[in-house]
């Protein structure tokens, strides 16, 4: 006797969503062989049952609440791609679960802000959450953590998780244009959010980190603690100076465990220009994971768009038809650690830009500001640019290594010396 097919209810139907039913509609007799049962999708849920969506649709039941959708009978598996921390995703999920569905996620934003709770009523009913496709896009990042290397004690989490922010560093870097200039061309392409700034602002980075960091250390989400600091105060003038010195700047996430606690930074920062994340382009997303027995792991590719997004959320469905069933974070809920959140402590060097007043003894003030905070410097030069004004220069500093707290002091003094012209720039150097 067959066995009975895997059914699923697909909450959204935007870029993902239609990316999902091509696949099943399309791939329907290789998933088939590869789960050892039938992937059908038997209702769906959206606004507008109207819209022309490039996709046949015809034989799929419409809700147009997904709550609805969630509790159908006829739905074994509950498929989220709507986007949203709260409001209908949330109440939707969350029915979902409480019917005894299992749920398939590409919602970083949901997870982030409410995963501990999801994940302890998943599985206090008995059933299981699973979220590949919300981090990474196409990239089996969540698979890497939870089964591939389950067996080593994660010692650090880095990478580049946001396509957007990556387009625009490398876009300005390689057309020489302005930030805003790149920002605007985003807009008008399509890659930016409708809050822009939770791509620029590292917010969508920081989500994705957050959920890294829970499967990687055993830990509750805890999107809050994250470090964040977009890319809005790049030039192209600390694009250029990087380049100069062998490095590109990446919006870049860090994740580790320290005697102090866990540390969770999404940051711009400086990286070797020849190293693996210094060759990233586009919107294409790294992830580079390192454990104590398999090493340094680095996983790339596409990081958004419809085929590698609905790829991953195929492969949490595959493995739930096949009767996979793994913690959402890699521990069963009730076993992860309340985080004890640490400020980011690593020394590393750092680079600096300011604009200076130019009179004598300017440098003087700031090197001394410097060597009062107990970081020595290792590069320092004034960089002289056609068409500024008279009054004032930009000088670039490359310290060696200092402690976060040190460069953060420095920088507080320098305002005091009353020869610096706007907000001086401060960047980490990650020797990766």
């Amino acid at each position: 006797m067959p066995a009975a097919p895997l059914r699923l209810g697909l909450a959204g139907l935007g870029t993902v969503g239609i990316g999902v039913v091509k696949i099943v509609q399309r791939e329907a007799a290789l998933i088939a062989a590869r789960a050892g049962r039938p992937v059908v999708v038997t209702a769906v849920s959206a606004r507008d049952p109207k819209k022309n969506r490039d996709a046949d649709l015809s034989g799929y039941a419409w809700e147009t609440d997904p709550v609805a959708l969630a509790t159908r009978p006829d739905v074994d598996v509950f498929v989220e791609v709507m986007g949203g921390h709260d409001g209908p995703a949330k109440a939707a999920t969350e029915a979902a679960i409480a019917a005894g569905k299992d749920v398939v996620t590409a919602n970083k934003a949901l997870l982030a802000h409410h995963g501990q709770a999801l994940a302890l009523a998943a599985e206090a009913a008995g059933r299981t959450i699973r979220f590949e496709a919300a981090v990474a896009g196409g990239i089996p990042v969540i698979k890497a953590l939870t089964e591939g290397l389950a067996g080593n004690r994660i010692k650090r989490v880095m990478g580049v998780m946001n396509g957007t922010c990556n387009y625009i560093l490398t876009r300005m870097q390689s057309a020489g244009l302005p930030y805003e200039t790149v920002f605007e061309e985003a807009r008008q392409l399509g890659y930016l959010e409708a809050d822009p700034n939770l791509d620029v602002g590292g917010i969508d980075a920081g989500h994705k980190l957050s959920l890294l960091s829970a499967i990687a250390f055993g830990t509750r989400v805890s999107f809050d603690a994250v470090e964040l600091e977009g890319i809005g105060a790049v030039s192209i003038d600390d694009i250029r100076l990087a380049e100069q010195m062998g490095y590109r700047i990446k919006l870049l996430g860090v994740a580790q465990m320290t005697g102090r606690g866990l540390e969770q930074r999404m940051t711009p920062c400086l990286v070797p220009a020849a190293s693996p994340l210094g060759q990233l382009q586009g919107g294409t997303n790294m992830v580079v994971l390192e454990g104590d027995s398999v090493g340094q792991i680095v996983l790339r590719g596409p990081g958004a768009g419809q085929g590698p997004t609905a790829s991953a959320v195929m492969a949490d469905v595959i493995d739930l038809a096949r009767g996979c069933r793994v913690p959402a974070f890699g521990l069963p809920a009730a076993a992860l650690a309340e985080p004890v959140p640490a400020r980011s402590a690593t020394p590393a060097p750092y680079y600096l830009r300011m604009r200076l007043l130019d009179k004598p003894g300017a440098l003087a003030k700031i090197a001394t500001c410097m060597g009062d905070a107990g970081i020595s410097i290792d590069q320092m030069r004034q960089i002289n640019q056609p068409g500024e004004a008279d009054d004032d220069a930009i000088v670039l500093i490359v310290t060696h290594k200092a402690s976060p707290a040190d460069i953060a002091h420095a920088m507080a003094q320098f305002d005091r010396t009353g020869v610096l012209v706007g907000r001086p720039v401060a960047i980490r150097i990650e020797e990766i």
